[in-house]
This record gives C-alpha cells, structure tokens and sequence, in this order.
C-alpha cells in the first residue's frame, strides 16, 4: 500500500480539529502576552542602554534554553504556587497544560520583538522627533503619532519572527498536558506511525506559514498606509481564531481523562481504559504522551482522572525509596504512600514492565552472558544506549553500583530505535523493558536481574483523589485487573510497534480486549 493510499490519513484527518485548535489557541494567546510585556518595554528601555542590554541579554539567554526543557520547567513551578495560593488565600489553579504552555511560549516570543521594537524606535531620523517637539508635540503625543507609526514595519517583522518560533515551539507542549498539533509527533515515532508523524509536520508548517503571511499583510499595510491590506490580514487571524473555536463550543463534555506517557505501551493502556469506560457509559477521553513526573501530577491535582503506572517507577522516583522489597509487600507499602495523597491503587494489571538490559541472542550465546553478572565482564568494551531518562533514574544508578557496570560509551535515543540499533550493531547494549514484543522481533535477549537490583514493575490502575468514591468508575475497570499476562502484553506492544492501519493504538486496544475478556 502506497503512503498516500494509507487509511491512517483519515483517522490523522478526524484528529485535526482538536488538535490544530488548541494549537493555535495556545500559540496566539502567547504571542499576545508576550507582545503585552514585551512592547512597553522596548518603549521604555529604547533611550536607556544599560537596562536595554540587561532586557536584551536575558531574553537572548531564554532562547538558549530547549524549548521542551523550557516548557517542562513552568510545570512544577506552576504546581508550587497553585499550592501556596491554595494553602495563603484559598485559591488554587490548574498547572497543568495550558497555563504552563502559554507562560513558556511567552517567553520565547520575547527576543524578537523586544530587538526589533528598540531597532525599529531607535532607527527614527532625530530631526523628525525635533520636528513634532518643535510643534508641541508631548513626549507621549509624538511617541504615538510619529514614533511608533514610522517603527511599525520593523516591529512587525520581529512580530512575525515571534509568531513563527511559537507556532513551532507549541509542537513541544504535548509532554506537560497541552493538546496539539505535536500529539502527532509524540504518538507517531511512539508508535512507528510515520503518517502522524508527517502530517503534524505539515500541519505545523503549514500553520505558520499562514499566520506569517497574514502578519505579513498587515505589515505591508502599515508600511504602505493601505487600511485595505491592514484590514484584509487582521480579518485573516480573526477567522482563524473563530475557526479554531466553533469546535470546542460544539464539543460535549470530556467526562473522565485518561492520561497515558509517552511510549506505545501506554497509547494501548489509555485507549483500552476509555473504552472500557465508554462502553459503560462513561464519557471519557485520552491526554497522551505526558512525562513521568507530570502525569503523577496531573493525577494528584485532579487534571487527569485515571492511567496507569509502574510499581518500580513510583517507588524509586515519586517516593525516592532505594530499598528493594518483595513484590507483594512493596505493592502493600505503595499502596499505602498513595494514600497519604488521597490516590487510588485500584488494582494491577497482571503484568510486569520493569526495564532489563537486552542483548542480540547470537552474541549473548557467542559470550555465555545469561546474567547482568555476567555482562559486567564485558561491560567496558562495550556502549549501551537508553532512553531519554533511564540514565538519570535511580535504577541505574542501582544496577551500577549492585554490578559494578562501567561501559565504554552511553547512547540515549527513541525507544523503539534502541531495539534496531542494537540488533544492527551500532551499540552493544540497550535498557529495555521486558513487556516489549520487539525483544522477540529483533532476536533479542533480556538477561537476568540475579542480585534485584531493579525493584518489581507491576503495572497499576491508579485513580485520582476526586475518584476515589465513584463506584460506576471502578466497575467498570475492575473487568480489567489481573486479566493482562505478560505474553499477552507483549504481543499487543508488537502489533503496535507495526505500520499499518491495525497497528493503531486504538485497533491493538480493541484486540488486547477481545484476548482478556
């Protein structure tokens, strides 16, 4: 079947509405505080050069941060004053999502704007500043109706500059609970769905090619003083703004949110829980791709209702314990953690994903290597790569110091990309995760844990504080729990780790359902 021919372009299609809306809402709500902020104060530092340079150079300095980082940063952040207006005056917001987005974004349309608003006011020929003065004008009378008209073009182009790095930074958004076009992005190289992926793209593109050019009229306008140029592009960014909002006005209640992080796992688990919630008659929908972290809070603070977590991951990384316990005492003494939070551990699903070093079987036998003891003989002429995080986590750390392990070279990359690269040969070694059915495709290994230095990895249903009394919701769940065994698991992560239209979270959760019921 030919790309173009691929049926996933339509369920992509039936996506764009949501995601493209909230998208360009977030992206113009940025730029519109950040030209709120940044405006006055190009006016105010354009004759004062010290302030000018400090504004300057640490706008400069923002730019310089990633914007995922950026971007990831604002969220506890946010959470930390939501929890001191609660705790000082009673009030408390949502930190989740959309504030922090907006706050980041903000911050990255700054540059610009402040450069090009001091360049445009500083470029004025002096003698037609004397000129107003020398007809009465006051300082904030000429500022208004010679100064800013003649810098107009050259703010606008800094504008336009702005509107572009946010509309292309909002793709990012996705992992701290904004929806946008970058849920393309993040489900499709989750998920090998390269369909996704090239339509968030373009999509993206697309949008900020469309909103440069309709700033680009009405710089052409205000440089030409034609009200109709001026008229036409600000009545372009209106319709798109009303474009993007007649779906949400018609879009019913979202009802429950299930959350799910970002790996193709995850995309399966959400859309099984919705559905299994649909089908009781719970309107629910899914909030894909979250980090780790921010998934936990978003559970916590009640932006999302339910998802499902890892034994190991809250135990070493929410409640920070290095100690290593059997499985059922450790689940008992989590469950009790989660209380003291008010959430829920409903239950578990029947399955461990726990990450495991994995090596090609033929080399594994080459080299009798059966155990991670084992390995730590090789280890330091060998490189092994891992996720994005798994070498910052204190399971590393453990198997480090349990094994004494000290490899030649550390690779992080996309998690399905690790499996090729290590089955091809380009490292030695990977971090995986023993619920992965790529381990079987690729002819791989995952070597055994002799002295437990990796806690057990339960997969869990865990339920915000506000849940925890909503007894149709855990009816409807309970159907799930102790169903999913890990071969199960294991294939369902294999179909989707596929390219085709049955490869789909969606389509794999629908078949995980029809295995376990």
């Amino acid at each position: 079947m030919s790309l173009l021919a691929d049926p996933r372009w339509g369920e992509a299609l039936a996506h764009l509405p949501d995601y493209l809306g909230n998208h360009v809402r977030v992206s113009l709500a940025a730029l519109a505080l950040g030209l709120a902020v940044s405006l006055p104060l190009a006016i105010l530092t354009r004759n004062r050069p010290a302030p000018r340079a400090i504004l300057l150079a640490l706008a400069s300095i923002v730019q310089t941060v990633p914007g995922l980082a950026l971007l990831a940063l604002f969220y506890p952040l946010l959470l930390l004053v939501a929890s001191v207006t609660l705790a000082w005056f009673g009030v408390s917001f949502s930190a989740f999502g959309f504030l922090p987005a907006m706050l980041a974004l903000a911050l990255y349309s700054m540059l610009p704007v402040l450069r090009n608003g001091v360049t445009g006011l500083n470029g004025i020929d002096p003698a037609l500043i004397e000129a107003a003065k020398g007809v009465g004008m006051t300082a904030r009378q000429s500022l208004v109706t010679v100064e800013l008209p003649l810098a107009l073009p050259v703010m606008m182009a800094g504008i336009r500059t702005a509107a572009v790095w946010v509309i292309g930074t909002a793709t990012l958004s996705t992992p701290i609970g904004q929806t946008s076009l970058g849920n393309y992005i993040f489900a499709g190289l989750q998920t090998q769905n390269w369909v996704f992926v090239l339509f968030g793209c373009f999509a993206s593109a697309l949008l900020a090619l469309a909103v440069d050019q309709l700033l680009g009229l009405i710089e052409s306008g205000l440089r030409r003083r034609s009200r109709l140029r001026t008229g036409l592009g600000a009545a372009g960014i209106a319709a798109l703004v009303a474009a993007t909002l007649v779906p949400a006005m018609g879009r019913p209640s979202q009802g429950y949110v299930v959350g799910a992080k970002t790996f193709a796992e995850q995309y399966v688990l959400s859309a099984l829980l919705r559905d299994r919630l649909q089908a009781a008659g719970l309107p629910a929908t899914t909030r894909s791709g979250l980090g780790s972290s921010v998934i936990f809070g978003a559970l916590k603070a009640g932006d999302i209702d339910l998802y499902i977590d890892y034994s190991g991951t809250l135990w070493a990384n929410q409640f920070h314990r290095t100690d290593i316990k059997p499985r059922a005492e450790l689940l008992a003494d989590l469950k009790a953690s989660l209380a003291k939070d008010n959430i829920t551990l409903l239950g578990e699903l029947g399955f461990e994903n726990a990450y495991t070093l994995v090596i090609p079987k033929k080399r594994a036998e080459a080299l009798h290597i059966r155990t991670i003891a084992d390995l730590a003989a090789y280890a330091s002429t060998l490189s092994i790569a891992g996720d994005y995080e798994f070498f910052s986590r204190p399971e590393w750390a453990a198997l480090q110091k349990a094994y004494g392990l000290s490899f030649k070279a550390q690779r992080q990359m996309q998690p399905d990309f690790m499996y090729a690269a290590v089955a091809s040969g380009e490292v030695d070694v990977i971090a995986g995760y023993t619920s992965d059915g790529l381990i079987a495709k690729y002819d791989l290994v995952a070597l055994d844990d002799p002295r437990h230095a990796i806690p057990p990895y339960d997969a869990i249903l865990l339920l915000a504080p506000k849940r925890a009394g909503d007894k149709r919701l855990q009816a409807a769940l309970e159907p799930l729990l102790g169903k999913i065994d890990i071969a199960t698991m294991r294939e369902a992560n294999l179909r989707a780790s596929g390219n085709d239209a049955n490869s789909s979270p969606d389509a794999v959760a629908k078949w995980l359902w029809g295995k376990i019921r």
